[in-house]
């Protein structure tokens, strides 16, 4: 790996706003977009049990229909890539049971030998109701969103965190409710991404952050 420097991490995240406007004639190239989707499947969770899915849209008919029950924000149409970050309503066994076969097969172990790990992650999922298990799904989400948008501010794309959605409606649009109950997903946020247009004024404000004094204590 071949770290980027702090002065060249920093500047990305001072470049990075919620934009507001996106140039509707920019598209994302291939190869930046392959690598927002993967950094998305690279993103750390609880466990690592991986309680998502995101939906990617560029279908303009699509995007249309969910115009209207996202506030009519208008970077759901004018984005080059609208992203829909989803949690798992229900997280199962049969999710541990994926995700054990997984560790298996990547790292060339049995089964057998992560029983213990089985075990620990079984207790802590029985003991959630199914409340607390889609907010738990959910916080886990919100660690995706925010490495997508880390990582795209590194590649230069823009993008805009959106929790003015209704989720049902996603949802019914994009098909989600048709699922079996043991294999849904719930919309949770949206995140347009692409590339800023000159007319946004937004682009040119200063950024607005408390000092890293008053976030930050050590100890």
């Amino acid at each position: 790996m071949t770290p980027i420097s702090p002065d060249a991490l920093l500047e990305s995240l001072q470049w990075r706003y919620a934009t507001k406007v996106f140039d509707p004639q920019k598209t994302i190239p291939a190869t930046s977009i392959q690598a927002i989707e993967e950094s998305l499947a690279l993103s750390p969770s609880s466990f690592g049990i991986q309680p998502w899915k995101f939906i990617v849209v560029t279908d303009p008919e699509i995007k249309a229909a969910l115009l209207p029950h996202s506030w009519n924000q208008t970077q759901v149409i004018d984005c080059s890539h609208l992203v829909v970050l989803c949690a798992k309503e229900q997280t199962s066994e049969s999710d541990i049971q994926r995700l054990l076969k997984c560790i298996a097969d990547r790292r060339n172990v049995e089964l057998e030998s992560l029983s213990d790990y089985a075990a620990m992650m079984s207790g802590f999922i029985k003991r959630m109701d199914p409340e607390q298990s889609i907010a738990w799904a959910k916080n886990q989400v919100y660690i995706a969103l925010g490495q997508l948008m880390t990582s795209a501010a590194v590649l230069g794309i823009d993008a805009c965190p959106m929790e003015g959605i209704c989720p049902a409606e996603y949802d019914r649009i994009l098909g989600l409710d048709q699922a079996p109950a043991s294999e849904r997903y719930l919309t949770t946020v949206a995140c347009p991404m692409g590339y800023r247009s000159a007319d946004d004024k937004y682009a040119q404000l200063a950024k607005v952050r408390f000092p890293t004094s008053e976030v930050i204590d050590h100890h």
